[in-house]
């Protein structure tokens, strides 16, 4: 089968499919069951969903994105140096905080793909530090 290609997942990914109710809920579960990947993460990836599934008490989703983070192969360390990294790519790119650190993790880690439901116009398709991939074909 080969080597798995290395991906990095944006929090839209995850969003949508622990939620079923996105019109791109069907192809995110898609990308996450995909068994020729292998899926890398950080902290702040974590931090972007996490918190307000377990405030608002939403065991599902909450279930899904702890099956999804023990299912991690690496995690991005030193959090210093994706910060470092990410504030250099923001002020590169133009990006917001929360993109450039999730673009940051994605290259230190050395993500092959980092999958995202944005629009192919955001900044975050500026870098040249990985390749970003949407799920999102709507013109």
């Amino acid at each position: 089968m080969g080597f798995p290609i290395r991906t990095y997942i944006d929090a839209g990914v995850l969003i949508a499919a622990a939620r079923g109710e996105h019109r791109l809920s069907e192809t995110a579960l898609d990308v996450l069951d995909d068994p020729s990947r292998e899926y890398v993460a950080s902290e702040f990836l974590r931090l972007e969903v996490l918190p307000k599934a377990v405030f608002n008490k939403k065991e599902a989703e909450v279930a899904f994105y702890r099956t999804f983070f023990d299912g991690v192969a690496e995690w991005a360390l030193p959090l210093d140096a994706v910060v470092a990294t990410a504030l250099d790519e923001a002020c590169t790119c133009g990006m917001s905080a929360m993109d450039s650190l999730h673009v940051a993790a994605a290259s230190l880690l050395g993500a092959q793909e980092m999958i995202t439901t944005e629009k192919a116009e955001k900044p975050m398709f500026r870098t040249q530090r990985v390749k970003v991939i949407t799920l999102d074909k709507t013109p």
